[in-house]
Parts: structure tokens; sequence; C-alpha cells
């Protein structure tokens, strides 16, 4: 459902995607890259901070040679719950406050230590999105968000709170936070927002059994969404990058994402409402080059594949991914964090989804890792630590994540990650809040070795893809 890598990196929901065993040598490595955070982002970075704490937790519980002490436990849960409230954004307080109850879903802990005669955690996760203003992120794009941002902060808490088991908090005879949220979608003015944000939005409300509040009501809300992006051109709120992309893009990326929504809810019918979306994304992708064509792949097959077209639309994916990896050869990851820099993670995340790793070859992954060192131009510190949890991320997914971990020459004898972690400006000030990205990144590579053998969640354990398998 969270398909690419930017759901997790950047909003950090559905980390620890891909479980693995338990390995003693990177949990080593983890811990040594927050402990070299902490030298660079003073504590008053309670986000990073806060994180610290989760990944200790994390990797505590998951260590299969660590006999837990439950008296201990108990007070370093205490000890991150006041870590998680020390935030003062709001947004990712309530970002914070959903790690915490994923990871207890993710680890099969006892619920009883956020829930309790004494303690309501989830409830003031949950009430932690009241306090979540329209057009905060001061970025590129300011005023173009609306309520993005307390939607996507209501993607995460949501969800969360079905991890937990307390799905019924969300409606309620007091209140509706199901139908309040949707009501956020049309307060997002531009289109390609509207489309990211509401796409995750409508997966997760699918996915705790709420469709009744989409589709049932007064509203149609994915009729409504799907409406608004046909009227990219006569608004013409297009996102702002760094470099120039197709206008295309900006309108097949949030395309993409509605489509793994419908997927989810399991619609065919909104496939063609108002228009034919298929052929619609079909002509979109025609028109973007390859180099930024690449980072829609990974959203364009999987979206096909949950929804039972993959046959149909790629009738040739093998063809298809042989254009896509070309690609390696052709972007420079050094160049620029978009669309270069991270344009690799998404190639080879696709390779590694669709089984045809062998389409990448190793002096590829050596050259993206190599190439963080170019990303250091001083031109857009703020955006470097994209790249830079994509790579890390997309190694620990594919088992070579000491590429980034071991001393390189590259980097002086010094690894990449503890290079560029030495690099982050002063205090972390002009990365910004994006600098969150490496943190997710390495709480999320903690997650996944809870066991290879860990099994789904509840709240996922029964879901399927009706289309797909129809």
């Amino acid at each position: 459902m969270i398909v690419a890598p930017w759901s997790r990196l950047i909003r950090g929901i559905g980390l620890g995607q891909y479980p693995i065993d338990y390995d003693p040598v990177i949990a080593g490595y983890l811990r040594t890259t927050f402990d070299q955070l902490a030298e660079r982002i003073p504590p008053s970075n309670h986000y990073v901070h806060f994180c610290r704490a989760l990944m200790d937790l994390v990797l505590s519980v998951a260590d299969p040679g660590r006999e837990r002490d439950e008296a201990r436990f108990a007070r370093s849960v205490t000890a991150l719950l006041d870590a998680a409230r020390a935030e003062r954004n709001p947004y990712f307080r309530a970002m914070a406050g959903s790690l915490v109850l994923d990871t207890f879903a993710k680890l099969d802990l006892d619920v009883s230590l956020l829930v309790n005669d004494e303690l309501d955690f989830p409830q003031e996760v949950l009430a932690t999105l009241d306090d979540i203003a329209p057009d905060q992120i001061a970025d590129e794009n300011r005023g173009r968000h609306g309520d993005y941002e307390r939607l996507s902060a209501s993607s995460s808490v949501f969800l969360a709170i079905g991890q937990v088991g307390l799905r019924d908090r969300l409606v309620t005879d007091r209140r509706n936070r199901v139908v309040e949220a949707l009501g956020l979608l049309e307060n997002i003015p531009a289109p390609y927002f509207r489309g990211r944000a509401g796409s995750m939005f409508l997966s997760v409300v699918g996915l705790l059994g709420y469709e009744e509040y989409v589709f049932d009501g007064e509203r149609d809300y994915m009729a409504e969404t799907l409406e608004y992006l046909t009227r990219a051109d006569e608004l013409g709120i297009f996102p702002s990058f760094p470099q120039e992309i197709p206008t295309a893009w900006s309108k097949v990326y949030p395309l993409l994402t509605m489509l793994n929504a419908i997927a989810v809810c399991g619609r065919a019918e909104y496939l063609n409402t108002p228009v034919d979306w298929l052929a619609e994304a079909r002509t979109l992708l025609d028109r973007i080059p390859w180099e930024h064509r690449v980072h829609m792949s990974e959203y364009y097959v999987i979206a096909l594949h949950n929804l039972g077209r993959l046959n149909g639309e790629l009738p040739d994916l093998d063809a298809y991914l042989r254009e896509v990896t070309a690609v390696l050869d052709l972007a420079d990851p050094g160049a620029n964090f978009f669309p270069d820099g991270i344009s690799y993670p998404y190639i080879i995340e696709l390779a590694m989804l669709t089984g045809r790793m062998d389409l990448i070859p190793d002096r590829s992954l050596e050259r993206m890792v190599d190439a963080l060192r170019d990303l250091d131009k001083g031109v857009d510190r703020a955006n470097n630590a994209f790249p830079v949890s994509y790579v890390l991320n997309v190694l620990g997914e594919i088992d070579e994540a000491m590429l980034i971990f071991a001393p390189r020459e590259r980097y002086e004898g010094r690894s990449a990650l503890e290079w560029v972690v030495a690099n982050l400006s002063e205090g972390g000030k002009e990365e910004r809040l994006r600098l969150y990205m490496i943190p997710h990144a390495l709480v999320s590579h903690a997650l996944r070795m809870r066991g290879a053998r860990a099994p789904e969640t509840a709240l996922y354990r029964g879901f399927r893809y009706r289309l797909a398998t129809a």
C-alpha cells in the first residue's frame, strides 16, 4: 500500500517494511550514526532525539540475545513518550506518536503500556491533529498546500490507531474523525498535493474498513478528487522544484498514487471516473523523458499490479524494466538531489520488487554511494537528505547496507554516511525539517530487523487487493 520511499522517509508512514533478522553489526552502525547525529544536532531538536530513543527501544526488543527487564523496559517506554511529547511542532508531534503506536504493533508489544487507568497515549496523538494549522510548510510551495499537512498527518495517525486495534476511536457518537478528515481534501488547492495526500488517506480509510464514508454518504470523495485532477491545467497550481520538471510529471504523480488508492478500495469503476485514467497515465508518461520518468515507474508498475492490470498495460514487463534500468547509464546521481540524485534508489527498488536485481550492476551501487559527496555543493543543502536517506533505505532493502556504513576511499577512509553526517550544516539548520528523513531511514532499518518471520500486524493480515486477484 505504501509503495515508494517518499511516504516512508518524508512522512514516516510505513517504516520497517520487508522484515529481516537481527544483525548485530548493522545495529551497531545504526547506533553509531545516531551518536554522530547527536553531536551535530542540539538537544533542542526534539524530533531527532526522539527518533534516537525510538531506535534504541526497537533494537533492544529485536535483539534475540538480550533478555528484557520488564521494569526497565517500562521506564524506557515512559521516557520515549516524554520524548515524543517534547516536540513542539504539532505535525511532528503527531508523527512521533504515530511511530510509537506503529512500532508497538509491529513488535507485538503490550499496548497496556500506552493505554491504562493512568494513561491514554493514543488519545493524546489523536488530539494533536487538531493543532495542525494550514500552510505551515516553509518551502518553495508555501501557499499551495492548504490542509495538506493535516491530512497527511491524519493518514499516519489513523493508520497507527488501527495498528494497535483502536480503530473504533475514529468514529464515535460524539465525533466522526474520518468524515472530518475527508473534508480537508477540498482545502488543498494544488491538484498535485490534493492527489498525493488524498490517495494515501483514501487508502488508509479503505484499509481500516471505513469505505462507506468515502463512497456512500452525501459526497463521493474518490470521485471528487479524481475530477479535481482533471482541472490541473485550468487551475495552473503546479508545484515548484529547485530543478525544472515537465508539467506532465506533476500531473501523473498524483494520478498514479490515486490509481493505487482505487486498488486498495477495490473499486474498478473509478478507473473511468470521469476519464479513462489508465489511458491518461500512458499519455502523460510518454511525455516525460526517461530520466524523469523512472521516479514514476515504481508507482506505475505497483499500481497496475494491485489493480490486476499489469499484463494488459505492460505485456512485456521485462522490456519495460530494461528501459528503466538503462537510465542508470544516463543519470548522474551526484548532479542534484532531483531528478538525478534519487533516480537510482527508485530504479533499484523497482528491480527488487519485480525480482530483477540482475539488471542492477554492482558498479551502479558503488556509483550511487560515492556520488553522495558530489551533492555537497552548498546550492541545495536543504534537499540533500533526500538522496542520502533514499540510498540508505534501498541498500538495506537489497542487503547491501555495508556499502554506506563501511569506510570508503572516496570519503578518506570514513563511511559515506559518516561523511554525510559530519558535513551537515551547523545544528542542521540549513537542512531544516528534511533532515528528519535520515533518522526515519535509520529507524526503518532498525524496525525491519524484528525478524524475517515476523507476522503481519492484525490490521494487514486480512487485507487483499481484490482487483489483483479477481
